[in-house]
């Protein structure tokens, strides 16, 4: 098995990328955002590499880091992802930012990958909401809070705060990240109006 390739960028297409490893071109398929922080062809680069063996194929993935790797082998655990979901989920969102999502159960930012429906977006996150703070070392503040806006069990002006930022048009987990943040700066008893205040200044960062 193939778990890296370290080379010079030969050429691009649309999905993949072929890395001359040595006089030999590996074909690695990547995500698009992936392809877009690698280098100009001729240039070195060096990707974690995922194989699967098939009877008719043998097919490399290849990604910026490990953690993206994992994510990858991770979410193709749910039922409905294979590797071509998993490539168009990694695309939308970094490794981080897909964590946040899912440990703060923001079914609409996973849904905006493209093959990706309600129903699927809330299997991901139902199936893998234990594992995300693992791999994307999401705040536990931010998560105990996502939980307790889920179960209603909220201080009236955070879920108000968090409302408001997400009326701004904020995704729900930057919103509970910004307010989280804002809340701890705060501390007991602070508004909704600061609160707002406050967590925007969080979005502006």
């Amino acid at each position: 098995m193939i778990g890296k390739l370290k080379g010079l960028i030969d050429s691009y297409g649309e999905d993949h990328v072929i890395i001359d490893v040595q006089g030999v071109g590996y074909v690695v398929q990547c995500s698009a955002r992936t392809l877009q922080r690698l280098p100009s062809p001729g240039e070195a680069a060096a990707l974690s590499i995922e194989t699967h063996v098939r009877e008719d194929a043998i097919r490399l993935y290849g990604f910026m880091s490990d953690v993206e790797r994992d994510w990858f082998r991770l979410m193709q655990v749910v039922q409905g992802v294979g590797a071509k979901v998993a490539l168009a989920i990694l695309s939308t969102l970094d490794p981080s930012s897909l964590a946040t999502a899912i440990a703060t159960n923001d079914k609409a930012a996973i849904a905006r990958a493209p093959g990706v429906g309600p129903k699927l977006a809330q299997r991901l996150c139902a199936e893998l909401k234990d594992k995300a703070p693992a791999f994307g070392h999401i705040d536990p503040g931010v998560a105990q809070l996502s939980g307790a806006l889920e179960d209603r069990k909220l201080p009236q002006p955070i879920a108000d705060a968090v409302s408001a930022l997400a009326n701004l048009g904020y995704p729900q987990a930057q919103a509970v990240a910004a307010v989280a943040a804002a809340a701890k700066a705060a501390g007991d008893g602070a508004g909704t109006a600061q609160l707002i205040k406050l967590g925007l200044k969080e979005l502006a960062k």
